[in-house]
């Protein structure tokens, strides 16, 4: 068996899989992805899962054997477990991303957890404005290049408009939709161009519908589909200005990877105190301005947090 130095613990959360691997591709060193899923027991508090692997599949066992890694790279609290395990068989590093919770804080050599979060300032913790990703300079600009010519067909400038939908305590109505469409729409006017549209897995087919349909031309629109070719990234590549809303903390994050104007779309009662909090860091370091408050365009500079995480497992002597 090959020996890779880094491991990434990678379950059925896509989104923290994505602030994972941003992480182990900014280190620039080869990684090998450990695929993690859960049993009837992998919704169990981590007190009751302690340094073990109960709650994952035998599947998922099995590949978890030597050689062991110098580094493993986690996030979100269900992963937290099985990085304890291996760390007690190997003595390799830890690195985690998000609180892993109570217990076993200690067990990490590093949590990177987003300012908004508010964990409290441990010398293992450090903490990052925005979501951990994989939209590197480098990537965008190399799938910016395979999408450019698939646009050009489009005038420019490009207006991207990334939406999300649902969370488990915030509804994305209709209404939302609506809203959400006539201010594009007002933006477009403005900036003239095109609209280029991505929707996530969470977008309902309904709620896409309703926006598509209110949206003036010229606008392309790519409707998420499982295991389809997705324009995401190359839409961020080649945006001249981003609308997002704001139900995503990693699409807000990803939004400001571009280095141009983003506007995030969280109308009152929209999100819970936690995504309010990332928007308004974004807005007061001058990554983004509220939907509806469109003016001059500006510039920034491209936010990674995930660049800065791979500094500092470096800086700490951690690989």
């Amino acid at each position: 068996m090959a020996y890779d130095r880094v491991w990434v613990l990678a379950d059925d959360r896509p989104g923290n899989v994505t602030q994972a691997l941003g992480v182990a591709e900014a280190l620039g060193e080869p990684f090998r992805i450990q695929d993690i899923r859960y049993d009837r027991w992998g919704g169990w508090h981590n007190a009751l899962r302690g340094i073990s692997l109960r709650g994952v599949t035998a599947a998922s066992r099995a590949s978890l054997a030597p050689p062991w890694p110098a580094l493993v790279i986690g996030a979100g609290r269900r992963t937290a477990p099985v990085a304890r395990w291996i760390k007690r068989q190997s003595a390799c590093r830890l690195v985690q991303l998000m609180d892993p919770g109570w217990p076993g804080r200690d067990d990490f050599d590093l949590i990177v957890a987003p300012q908004h979060d508010g964990l409290p300032d441990r010398p293992n913790v450090l903490h990052s404005l925005g979501a951990c990703h994989r939209a590197s300079c480098a990537l965008l600009a190399a799938e910016g290049q395979r999408w450019a010519g698939r646009l050009a067909h489009l005038k420019r400038p490009y207006l991207v408009v990334v939406v999300g939908g649902a969370t488990k305590d915030r509804a994305f109505g209709p209404e939302h939709g609506e809203q959400l469409a006539a201010g594009v729409a007002a933006l477009h006017e403005k900036m003239g161009g095109s609209i280029l549209v991505t929707t996530s897995r969470r977008t309902p087919a309904e709620l896409t519908d309703r926006l598509i349909r209110n949206l003036p031309q010229p606008c392309y629109a790519f409707r998420w589909r499982d295991g389809a070719e997705n324009p995401y990234l190359g839409f961020l590549a080649l945006a001249d200005s981003i609308v997002v809303t704001g139900d995503s903390m990693n699409m807000c994050s990803e939004a400001c990877a571009n280095g141009g104007p983003v506007y995030i779309f969280a109308p009152p009662g929209f999100v819970s105190d936690k995504h309010a909090r990332l928007h308004r860091a974004l807005i007061t370091n001058g990554y983004a301005r509220p939907f509806g408050a469109e003016g001059v365009p500006w510039a920034h500079p491209p936010l990674n947090a995930a660049a800065d995480v791979a500094r500092e497992i470096k800086a700490r002597g951690l690989l």
